[in-house]
């Protein structure tokens, strides 16, 4: 029996892996929705197509899966935008799918069309059309796309008079798996060996980044740093890709006292940007030390200029580093421990006695939860905090979006995060501006009998930006946000809900709901005071 167009969509779905689909129904994605369920595939029906997107991006981060998502034509497909645009400078394989019009209506037809092509095309890898007669090539090229390096997200559009029609092109092959082309030196000079300018090196740095994790580097490098003697630092969407409780961690880029890592930085000779994405750069690169570049791409973004590149598989380029600089001993473990001090006395400056510091929360939720908890952390002042502080220590358990730097993505994230890995406790943090956004998600989490912690640090701000006014002596303009009583709100979504004032308040909550036992969200108000922000930022 011949396959739809929206069947054989909904197959290549299915054999890439995909457990779920987010999204909000509209007539243009019936038949595909209708085809994902009869093959196992389930539709998570978000509160807007936003937040579906999040969704798609946290199973996506938690697993190494495409994300997919959906909408429908005009005002849903403008509402996706902000997620695909996430995924898409997060790294992250997504496949967004709206419906439009009937093909022969759209090129004079207004009512709720948009041109799909020049409002994804900007924000994604590629912008496409499913027609009946190329769809199986179509899905071939959407998911080999959205895969492979760098990952991002890819835009379908499918026509309303196309969703159900006979496919043509209806062979589905199986997903490939191609493996990655053996590293390759391309230097600036002739005769410019990375082994020896390694090996040469007093002060060697290595600086990991999100595409090592993606490569499953981890072990190469704790072998490279441990066996060297070198210093490692990871970017943020790159935690845990090593333990970070090694000998050899030394903090995480860009978060909070951030300017402690970039002294570490500063003191190198040469750095080793292993899989460093440079989306994930806040401050500007401005330190002098000769870069190897070691990536699967090649450093056609020229944020640092890199004398040698190492392009290719980024485990086998890391172990060869590992073999040859074996013994070397560039640093000592006590010269180490010291900047982890320094950067952990810097993470506790102006803490507050008798108040509910930020970093009290991070420390009690992370002490009261497993070593594998996927921890998602959103936008804002907190999530510096939690970059730095939250000690993660397996690879695709600290979700963040640090590319696009999207408030929202929290919650729905670790909505998406915990379906995919239902075993794995999952702590959602967030601010409440961050929350403000996304809150209608608690009552879908709490219908999907999702046991997970989601954590508002309360500070009646939105803090980064009012940190900024007054430092320029203007008064706070915008950002202040009005109280809520999150606890009642949580109840009314049948979420359990306490509220913290305290490190005490919070240690008992999490005690007596232990993260383990819940059979549905506990969302923690945790009043916090806001002075520690000002003198880490």
């Amino acid at each position: 029996m011949a396959l739809s167009t929206s069947q054989v969509m909904a197959e290549y779905i299915k054999r890439a892996g995909v457990p779920f689909v987010f999204g909000y129904p509209g007539t243009s994605n019936i038949e595909f929705m209708e085809g994902a369920r009869v093959r196992g595939i389930d539709t998570v029906l978000a509160r807007r197509e936003a937040t579906a997107a999040f969704m798609a991006e946290g199973l996506a981060m938690a697993t190494g899966l495409p994300g997919v998502c959906i909408s429908t034509l005009g005002p849903g497909s403008s509402a996706l935008v902000n997620g695909v645009a996430a995924a898409n400078l997060d790294r992250v394989p997504m496949i967004a799918i709206s419906g439009q019009i009937g093909s022969a209506r759209e090129p004079y037809f207004t009512h709720q069309v948009l041109d799909h092509n020049q409002l994804f095309a900007p924000i994604t890898k590629w912008a496409g059309r499913v027609e009946a007669a190329s769809v199986g090539t179509v899905m071939r090229k959407a998911l080999r796309l959205a895969t492979a390096e760098r990952p991002g997200a890819v835009h379908l559009t499918t026509h309303a008079d196309t969703a159900g029609r006979e496919a043509d092109d209806d062979v589905v092959l199986p997903p490939l798996h191609a493996g990655v082309a053996a590293p390759e030196v391309r230097a600036s000079e002739p005769g410019l060996d990375p082994i020896a300018v390694l090996r040469d090196a007093r002060r060697p740095v290595v600086l990991a980044g999100v595409a090592a994790l993606r490569a499953g580097a981890g072990t190469a490098l704790v072998q490279l740093a441990g066996g060297a003697g070198i210093p490692l630092v990871v970017s943020p969407m790159a935690k845990g890709v090593v333990p970070e409780d090694g000998e050899w961690f030394a903090g995480v880029l860009d978060m909070a006292c951030n300017q402690v890592v970039w002294d570490l930085l500063g003191q190198a000779d040469v750095i080793l940007a292993v899989g460093f994405d440079p989306v994930e750069l806040i401050k500007p690169w401005q330190v002098p030390a000769r870069v190897i570049h070691v990536d699967a791409v090649p450093n056609t973004d020229q944020v640092y200029r890199a004398d040698i590149e190492i392009v290719g598989a980024i485990g086998p380029a890391v172990q060869w580093f590992a073999e040859e600089c074996a013994g070397v001993g560039y640093w000592r473990h006590d010269e180490v421990a010291a900047h982890r001090d320094r950067l952990r006395d810097a993470y506790y400056t102006g803490r507050v006695a008798g108040r509910l510091n930020p970093t009290d929360v991070v420390d009690v939720v992370r002490a009261s939860v497993p070593r594998e908890t996927i921890v998602t952390t959103d936008v804002g002042s907190h999530k510096l905090l939690v970059g730095q502080g939250w000690t993660t220590y397996e690879p695709r358990t600290s979700l963040m979006s640090n590319g696009l730097s999207s408030m929202g993505f929290a919650l729905p994230g670790a909505i998406g995060a915990k379906l995919a890995a239902p075993e794995r406790p999952v702590v959602c943090t967030v601010g409440d501006g961050g929350f403000a956004m996304v809150q209608g998600e608690l009552r879908l989490a709490a219908a999907l009998r999702l046991g997970m912690v989601v954590v508002v640090f309360v500070d009646g701000s939105l803090n980064r930006i009012e940190l900024k006014q007054l430092r320029l002596g203007y008064p706070s303009t915008a950002t202040r946000i009005e109280r809520t009583d999150l606890v009642r709100l949580a109840e009314s979504m049948d979420c359990y809900g306490v509220r913290a004032t305290s490190r005490a308040e919070l240690e008992n909550a999490l005690a007596a709901s232990p993260i383990a036992g819940l059979d549905r969200p506990l969302l923690i108000e945790a009043a916090v005071d806001p002075a520690q922000y000002e003198s880490q930022f």
